[in-house]
């Protein structure tokens, strides 16, 4: 059976590769000192293309190091969670780290951010993160110093001004609940917040205002009948584990032994046990920043799914939310193996807290993901906005073209690359610290189907033009989110 997942550039690189001094085509600006690191899945083994989901591919992080305008190395890694070091012959890392969300065979496969020093591969859905070395080696799974058991999310925001963490994290485990965290500047927990939704959602993101936090809580859902299927079971004890499953699921917290048995139905490289549920309610919810599960308020929207906001931030007047969003008409309805249920576009919702109401508008009807704003800006009201226009066929995880919003003046600009290239998530840099909104470069993995291989490619932010390539040995497969990581010293 084949699986778009499995070929072309999803297809998994077999060897982890150390280049050094890298060529470049271009200039690489001077100011550029620190890691472009992205995550993305790449099964270590061979798959079957029945049942593997890309979701569920072991994770691999891919960096190149700049320095003085020049490449100093490439590395990819596997992010070392059970199941690759099963795979590869070698024993679990740990030395001494905490780590007490589940170890499922599924690694952190997601994104890869730093924060307090460290750099963490993350996932979702309950699974621990991992702190990987500056050359991306696997130290072991971390749960902030222990202040935060339990798992962690693959999207963070980092507050501007105190450096905080801020999270929504989702658990089929949890019943009717999904957590709200904040991690310090210091890489510990200093609150947590449990908060009610309808069931067990997949709440891939959230938004974050200077005064708010917004919940997505959608119609993509845990799927007991999906779920108890691949689960290593008996046959006649899977009609029973699925009703158990179908009564607790969005009422009560899971026992422990069900999760534990559940945990495994999540394989790496194997299905998601996550669809489409027409008869999920979709809102969003309104918490402010320092409240409770009791002071959240729920606004109704159409059924859709939404991975990725571009930014939000609080209105002028007090009593409204801008929230801008790619959203998909529907995910996980019919394509059982990647997110490919039709064009997803950007979307303006309106969130008025005086009448109740979300008004939803139309920004850009281009398909695209992975919107990226400029990260000083999180929060705070922007101008512009990046995204990745997607192709058909490509799982709305890759595209040939750069997309850069003007949300002031009201016009679209895309940057298209040679035919048989396809770009992924591009990411903005500032020229310095105090630079303007659009003063910098946007940096994204750029794939040649003729040659194989791939570049680090360099935009400049405000033209679009490029500044400059960075050659890689080898291709990097389509993933999912990265970050630029600063050198601090």
């Amino acid at each position: 059976m084949a699986n778009t997942y499995l070929e072309g550039n999803f297809a998994p690189v077999r060897e982890e590769l150390t280049a050094v001094d890298l060529p470049v085509t271009g200039t690489i600006p001077g100011y550029l000192d620190g890691r472009y690191l992205r995550n993305g899945p790449n099964p270590v083994a061979e798959v079957d293309p029945a049942t593997y989901h890309w979701f569920t591919g072991d994770g691999m992080v891919h960096g190149v190091r700049l320095r003085d305008g020049a490449a100093q190395w490439y590395r990819n890694r596997w992010v070392r969670g059970p199941g690759v070091t099963r795979a590869l012959g070698e024993p679990a890392p740990g030395n001494g780290l905490r780590g007490s969300a589940p170890l499922t065979a599924t690694g952190a496969n997601t994104n890869v951010i730093s924060h307090a020093g460290r750099t963490l591969a993350l996932v979702e859905g309950g699974l621990a993160n991992y702190e990987l070395t500056d050359e991306l080696d696997t130290v072991g799974p971390s749960d902030f110093d222990g202040t935060l058991p339990g798992g962690y999310t693959a999207h963070p925001k980092r507050d501007p001004e105190s450096g905080e963490l801020h999270a929504v994290s989702y658990f089929f485990g949890r019943g009717n609940t999904v957590q709200y965290s904040v991690i310090g500047a210091n890489g510990r927990a200093r609150r947590t917040v449990d908060v009610t939704v309808t069931g067990s959602p997949m709440m891939h993101d959230f938004s974050l205002t200077e005064k708010h936090v917004v919940f997505y809580d959608l119609p993509v859902t845990f799927d007991p009948a999906q779920a108890t299927a691949a689960a290593p079971m008996p046959r006649a004890l899977r009609t029973p584990a699925r009703l158990v499953m179908s009564a607790l699921i969005g009422r009560v917290r899971v026992p422990d032994p069900i999760t534990a048995m559940l945990d495994r139905a999540v394989p790496a490289n194997g299905s998601l046990p996550y669809r489409w549920n027409p008869d999920y309610p979709a809102r969003v919810g309104v918490m402010p920043r320092e409240g409770g599960n009791h002071d959240i308020r729920w606004f109704d929207v159409e059924p859709c799914y939404v991975y990725h906001p571009l930014n939000a931030y609080d209105g002028d007047d007090g009593t409204s939310i801008v929230l801008d969003v790619v959203r998909h008409p529907r995910m996980f309805a019919t394509d059982l193996h990647g997110p490919n249920e039709g064009p997803p576009t950007l979307d303006r919702w309106s969130v008025d807290l005086a009448d109740g109401k979300v008004r939803e508008s139309r920004l850009d009807d281009r398909p695209q993901e992975f919107p990226r704003v400029d990260e000083r800006l999180v929060g705070r009201r922007h101008r512009f906005g990046y995204a990745m226009q997607t192709m058909p066929g490509t799982g709305a995880v890759a595209g040939d073209s750069v997309l850069k919003h003007d949300l002031v003046g009201g016009r679209t600009e895309a940057r298209s690359f040679d035919p048989g290239q396809r770009a992924g998530e591009f990411v903005f840099v500032p020229a310095r610290p105090d630079a303007d909104e659009d003063d910098g470069v946007l940096l994204g993995f750029v794939y040649d189907g003729g040659t194989d291989r791939s570049d680090l490619v360099i935009l400049d932010a405000a033209t679009l033009e490029t500044v400059g390539r960075v050659h890689l040995p080898a291709r990097v497969p389509n993933g999912f989110h990265g970050n630029w990581v600063p050198t601090t010293s």
